[in-house]
């Protein structure tokens, strides 16, 4: 029996019969043979109640006194677990994530793991114990300040994890029985999906699906490490993420739909007026970089004969917007544009499926579904696995079930079981 990483979101650990619970699940693992480290998150909605606490202190907090305060969450569940496994026999030791040797770059909120020196994970492993790590968190390597990883940054730590301790899996236990192909507390008759490639993975997680973040499967794709999405609420065998299905049948080709995703975490920023001349795109996305923010769609209109300006329309995490509209403000006199509008009453829907690229038909039977739904389409972005569209936010929804069904998606047996969490 080799090692075993386990990350248990924070409604798995959300109360005290939680955490006894997620206890004996680890308990049983260590009693299999196993090692096991296991990455824990805050309990429940900890976290956001931290942000919405710091957000009446200080409409603005400094990101190093954020961090600080955010990684509080993850340190009480963490000493807790260890608590109820002690109760239970076994000998359990947790780490922050500094002391776990996650090591990170120095942007506060949304730092990236760039080396993982577990030496004193190892240490505890080799003396028999359980080792409990603070999801979420690492240490700057050159301020030495503590971060956070932003969103969903256990999945990070527990993957990474992983791979520096050489683990035979990563287990991502969650409210959910696996991966489904689509967000199950939207689509009632969402499937469950056995094993999912990688790469399909990716475009989803990307895509707004929630179960997994994007730079854990990212992660785990790079290092080739499995990854197990499970409930810790039930006993069912969940969801494969690997970049080979583990049943080794190389002859089964990926089905053309992996599933639809979506996401209304984010918001439109149109540049009206741009000339249309050679580096004024480039100045735009200089701009936001140089703000330190990711973009995700963008679209370029045709310019108008009569002026010989054009409009650029892309898309951002609602949390940048405003220090995005900033940005381009202060920019601009050197790019030389009109004016700008944003808009955060808008959602994103992606279907994905690497089976699409060899299979005519897909993007108009997308479509159809959609206008079928009434749904208007405001931007367009493809790649060689997804089709993703930016529509009204009021859409959303009406716009995943249309088309989930459209592509015969939908289960034929019980609706897809969401056993805790808000979805806050």
């Amino acid at each position: 029996m080799g090692l075993v990483v386990q990350k248990y979101g924070g409604s798995s650990v959300a109360d005290a019969e939680g955490i006894k619970r997620v206890a004996k699940r680890i308990v049983d693992a260590k009693k299999n043979g196993h090692q096991v480290v296991v990455v824990v998150s805050a309990m429940g909605d900890t976290t956001d109640e931290l942000i919405d606490l710091a957000e009446q202190v200080s409409p603005m907090p400094a990101g190093r006194e954020f961090d600080m305060l955010l990684t509080a969450g993850e340190r009480i569940s963490m000493a807790l677990l260890a608590m109820a496994i002690k109760n239970l026999g076994h000998e359990a030791q947790s780490f922050t994530g500094s002391q776990a040797g996650v090591i990170t770059d120095s942007v506060h909120n949304k730092a990236r793991i760039i080396d993982v020196t577990p030496g004193r994970i190892r240490t505890a492993l080799d003396e028999g114990n359980i080792a409990i790590v603070a999801g979420f968190q690492g240490v700057s390597a050159d301020s030495k300040d503590i971060t956070t990883l932003g969103r969903g940054g256990s999945d990070t730590t527990a993957v990474a994890l992983a791979a520096a301790l050489d683990a035979e899996v990563c287990e991502i236990y969650t409210d959910v029985d696996g991966v489904f192909t689509a967000d199950p507390r939207v689509v009632k008759k969402a499937r469950k999906i056995d094993w999912i490639a990688s790469e399909d993975m990716l475009e989803l997680a990307a895509s707004g699906s929630k179960v997994l973040l994007h730079r854990c499967v990212e992660y785990a794709r790079r290092y080739n490490i499995p990854i197990h999405v499970r409930s810790s609420f039930s006993g069912l065998p969940g969801t494969w993420v690997s970049n080979e299905n583990p049943q080794g049948d190389a002859q089964v080709e990926h089905a053309i739909i992996s599933g639809v995703a979506h996401d209304v975490s984010e918001a439109k920023i149109t540049v009206v007026g741009v000339p249309d001349k050679p580096g004024e795109a480039a100045a735009i996305f200089r701009a936001i970089a140089d703000a330190e923010i990711n973009i995700d769609m963008i679209v370029q209109n045709v310019s108008a004969a009569s002026t010989g300006l054009t409009d650029i329309s892309f898309t951002l995490p609602k949390t940048e917007g405003h220090k995005a509209i900033d940005a381009l403000e202060k920019a601009k006199g050197q790019i030389g544009f009109d004016s700008l509008r944003y808009d955060d009453q808008i959602g994103k829907i992606s279907l994905v499926g690497a089976g699409m690229k060899t299979n005519p038909g897909v993007t108009a039977s997308f479509f159809q579904a959609l206008s079928d739904a009434g749904v208007n389409i405001e931007l367009i972005s493809t790649s060689e696995i997804r089709i993703s569209v930016v529509t009204r936010q009021d859409d959303v929804n009406d716009a995943v079930r249309a088309v989930h069904t459209a592509f015969g998606l939908d289960s034929d047996s019980d609706e897809a079981v969401v056993y805790g969490g808000t979805g806050r």
